[in-house]
């Protein structure tokens, strides 16, 4: 290692980086980690100093996308972010995680950090510039790590600041949802074994891979262990395929690092910091942490914007802006460091004594996100559409007054107040044709897919669309349920359920449902604006337990419910509330083949043909809604 003065605005010498510090696990992997402290003319303060971590499978001292601000959009490295804290007062590490960059050992994805956390505060604690207090951010993968770590109850961690992740239930959002795998797990596996020790090593490596065209290979699923795009790397085809082929819910997503929804109890022993965005693959994880912390009686506070992932200072998600009030900077903090500071300072800060709040320190609302909805609808001058927005507040979320609302599902087309007569709708789904994936809550999905709010008629840079590019509701094998024009505003913040009643002629098939606000035709918009707000997923050999899987029998008829990640918008008057239901939204999931054959291992297909029963008396299928009053 060595010892350097860190390359950043700020006063000459007043932070000092130990860079390249080996620090040993368990097993004797080594994790390469560089430790920040504040100094005076280059010499490091006597401290001890309470202390920051950020594990990283990203690079310790890369430049972060997310490091940006509506006043500094360019990037920040760690470096910079790690000296300015320092010269707050804090130490700061920052370490590359096992098997990436400068750190040995093999990479497992997600697999062993919890471990590896645990040991590195344990190493950090018993250095002499640390006072034995211990917070922890991060965004995406540096959050699922906090996660894992705190589950295992490691002495010293004081609080954490969470951003876009820490899987509540990676089955459930994030690798898996519903059943159906996330390919944007294949995206990032490929972008990062270039990326890879393996390949950064190897020429010949390096070159195979950057040979590989990955929109080919998504237009050529399914992929088969050992020939496909990553068989380059193996480590990162085999972690990929043991998450694709491990359908049913078992011991392996039960691990800490996947599952912190049984370790609240642990997770709410520190301060707990959650943000997030709607359009973020992680909302669901953040709204769940944020209920079962407060549950297991943590002190917790939640931000929700209108964001793409790590997104917070842009005012817009796909083609929808939200207004400039939608921003983190304009709403919430000067800025996203400045909010991560204060809450360090709040509880871990030279001030405070050991978890309690700064002297006079205000608690903000617990919870606070953005409603979507209210804008002119008119295109602005980046050629979106303006939707607008609101920050709402309350103490929990959904807010205490919301009230779970079923909109009843009509064969006719309609969602109603009342439940209608008995009729059905029947659909033929093929594997070959899948319906193509228009924005959502997608990230690391480049180049085959985008995340955000779209106007839901592909184009020719939609991926798997094709000509005439038609609305995806003219698609034969998508179901359209709308409201009639609402005759008031309708603001809903909460989860999105929906029942349903299904037959089919396949042993297995997926059930897609996505919610919509679809405006009325307009001068910028003669033909309508339908916009994607969130939607869910299930695959029906789990429609009785994630943990048995079971084939369709012939004839049965199967009452299920599909989940969306909760969401909140603002329906205004003369729009109308749309649910749009299909057998696949690719390439956002792996697309269902529809013989009942193993799950990522599977290369024949059926066409199946579903009926969706519709109306009917007792527990009709329907729309659940957590509408605000």
């Amino acid at each position: 290692m060595d010892a350097r003065t860190p390359e950043t605005p700020g006063a000459a010498g007043d932070a000092v980086v130990l860079a390249d510090v080996m620090v040993p696990m368990r097993d004797g992997v080594r994790l390469a980690t560089d430790v920040t402290l504040p100094a005076r003319d280059g010499v490091p303060l006597p401290g001890p100093h309470p202390t920051l971590l950020h594990r990283t499978p990203y690079g310790k001292a890369e430049a972060r996308l997310s490091e940006i601000s509506v006043a500094d959009p360019v990037p920040r490295p760690n470096g910079v972010l790690a000296a300015e804290l320092a010269r707050a007062g804090y130490a700061v590490v920052m370490q590359d995680c096992r098997g990436r960059y400068g750190s040995q050992g093999v990479f497992a994805k997600y697999l062993g950090e919890g471990e590896d956390g645990f040991d590195t505060l344990a190493w950090i604690g018993a250095q002499p510039w640390c006072d034995g207090r211990i917070g922890t951010f991060g965004l995406s993968y540096s959050s699922h790590v906090q996660t894992a770590l705190a589950a295992l109850r490691p002495p010293g961690l004081a609080a954490m600041f969470l951003d876009s992740g820490g899987f509540w239930n990676a089955y459930q959002g994030g690798v898996r949802k519903g059943g159906a795998f996330e390919l944007k797990q294949a995206t990032w596996a490929f972008k990062h074994a270039r990326l890879s020790p393996a390949a950064t090593a190897d020429p010949v490596v390096a070159a195979a891979l950057d040979a590989e065209d990955i929109e080919a290979w998504f237009r050529s699923m399914p992929w088969k262990r050992g020939h496909s795009p990553l068989r380059h790397v193996p480590e990162y085809e085999d972690y990929l395929f043991d998450q694709w082929e491990r359908g049913a819910f078992d011991a392996f997503w039960r691990r800490p690092e996947l599952h912190a929804a049984d370790h609240y109890d642990a997770l709410a022993r520190v301060p707990t910091f959650l943000i997030c965005g709607w359009y973020d693959p992680y909302a669901e994880t953040i709204c769940e942490h944020f209920r079962g912390i407060a549950a297991a009686g943590g002190r917790v506070e939640m931000v929700m914007g209108p964001w793409l992932h790590g997104r917070r200072s842009q005012a817009h998600a796909g083609d929808v802006a939200f207004g400039e009030g939608a921003t983190l900077d304009a709403a919430i903090a000067a800025d996203y460091a400045s909010l991560r500071r204060a809450w360090f300072d709040r509880w871990m800060g030279p001030r405070p004594a050991r978890g309690e709040a700064s002297p006079g320190a205000a608690s903000p609302p617990a919870a606070r996100w953005f409603c979507m909805g209210g804008g002119s609808g008119r295109r602005d001058a980046d050629g979106r559409r303006a939707h607008g927005g609101a920050w709402r507040e309350a103490a929990s979320f959904p807010p205490p007054e919301a009230v779970e609302t079923p909109f009843f599902l009509d064969a006719r087309g309609l969602l109603a107040a009342d439940p209608a007569a008995e009729g059905a709708i029947t659909i033929q789904t093929d594997p070959a044709d899948p319906v193509p994936s228009m924005g959502g809550a997608i990230t690391s999905g480049t180049p085959v897919m985008e995340g955000g709010a779209y106007d839901q008629v592909p184009g020719p840079e939609t991926f798997g669309a094709r000509a005439p590019f038609l609305p995806l509701a003219a698609r034969r094998d998508v179901v359209v349920l709308a409201t009639a024009p609402l005759a008031r505003d309708v603001e809903i913040a909460g989860p999105v359920r929906v029942h349903l009643r299904v037959s089919t002629d396949a042993p297995d098939i997926d059930v897609t449902v996505k919610l919509v606000d679809w405006a009325p035709p307009s001068a910028d918009y003669p033909r309508g604006f339908a916009m994607n707000l969130t939607d869910g997923i299930l695959r029906l050999r789990y429609r009785r337990s994630f943990e048995e899987p079971a084939l369709l029998a012939p004839g049965e008829v199967a009452d299920i419910v599909v989940t969306a990640p909760p969401v909140a918008n603002l329906f205004r008057t003369g729009h109308r509330i749309r649910l749009d239901i299909a057998g696949s939204n690719f390439p956002r999931f792996d697309v269902n083949p529809q013989t009942g054959e193993p799950e990522g291992r599977a290369l024949g297909r059926r066409v199946a043909t579903t009926t969706f029963h519709l109306g009917g008396a007792g527990s009709p299928p329907r729309l659940v809604l957590s509408v605000v009053p």
